[in-house]
């Protein structure tokens, strides 16, 4: 089993569902299930993407808990436990005010810090910048970024692998299931991303903590759902509404960067950088890839704790 740093090695709680209890948010009329570890500590947002749950961040919870932090791990419309959208829209909007709904409304804080990667890195730079009287900071890793084009000239925004599953999932979604309905289909299908494409650095995930991601996305129509974020870039009809993604100078950023990653631009930090001039980092996370709070805990875990000390100290 791999371990990101000596010390930090694999448990079984770490591949347990039930390790933390779950919770119900029905402020946007359907149930979005969610963790809330370490209670009247400063809130922390972590926002998961695809093919992730809330489970990408099971190795991190109880430690930042244990640091101070009010640990809140949602599963997004259509993922995990939490329920399809009764708008049938999957977007980063949507989700962006699903959260927004769930700690502001429901749990009545008024500045949280935001975590997100991937799908949920889309959805927590749109919540910092629709909602910045609520967001404090933001910690950023491997996710999409907005282009602009002349400070980034030069520079490698692509990745270089394979997007073939973006199209199809994008445009292609029902042809796409219906190849998928064979017994344990979907679960392999979803495993390819843990293994063969090359997302994570390897020897990462074994058999056993793949199936620990894949499982839940063996329901059909979760993952149908679960395509609604690649389907709204390609079709305006299936967004709330624009996103609102772009530099942001206003909301100080930890950058964190799992290299490993073949699906992220090769220059993502020095990109991210642009992005968020008031940054601590981008901080390169050797031998990690694309799910870092799974692949580095440790690090992951001690960066946040660095980044936002100064909450910690004072709360």
């Amino acid at each position: 089993m791999h371990a990101d740093e000596p010390g930090v090695v694999l448990v079984d709680a770490d591949l347990d569902p039930g390790r933390f209890a779950t919770h119900t948010s029905t402020a946007r009329g359907f149930a979005l299930r969610y963790v809330r570890e370490g209670v009247g500590g400063v809130p922390l947002l972590l926002v998961h993407g695809w093919p992730e749950t809330k489970r990408l961040y099971w190795r991190v919870i109880e430690p930042l808990a244990a640091a101070g932090f009010e640990v809140i791990v949602p599963d997004l419309r259509g993922f995990g436990e939490s329920d399809v959208g009764p708008d049938h829209l999957h977007d980063t909007v949507a989700s962006s005010r699903d959260l927004h709904a769930l700690v502001h409304d429901d749990l009545g804080h008024q500045r949280v810090v935001i975590g997100g990667g991937d799908f949920g890195g889309a959805i927590v730079q749109d919540l910092a910048a629709r909602f910045p009287e609520l967001v404090d900071r933001l910690v950023l890793f491997n996710s999409p970024l907005p282009y602009l084009a002349d400070e980034m000239a030069g520079l490698t925004t692509r990745a270089e692998s394979t997007h073939d599953y973006f199209f199809r999932q994008g445009t292609d979604g029902d042809a796409l299931l219906a190849e998928l309905e064979a017994p344990g289909a979907r679960r392999r299908y979803v495993a390819t991303f843990y293994s063969s494409r090359l997302w994570a650095h390897p020897g990462s995930f074994d058999d056993a903590t793949i199936a620990f991601h894949a499982d839940p996305f063996e329901d059909a129509t979760k993952l149908r759902a679960s395509w609604g974020a690649y389907e709204s870039v390609f079709d305006r009809e299936l967004r709330t509404e624009r996103p609102m993604l772009g530099r942001n100078a206003d909301v100080r950023t930890l950058l964190l960067y799992g290299p490993s990653d073949h699906v992220i631009a090769p220059d993502w930090d020095r990109m991210a950088a642009l992005v968020y001039p008031d940054h601590v980092g981008p901080h390169l996370l050797r031998d990690v890839g694309h799910f870092v709070p799974w692949e580095a805990p440790g690090r992951f875990t001690q960066a946040v704790i660095s980044f936002c000390g100064d909450l910690l100290v004072n709360r």
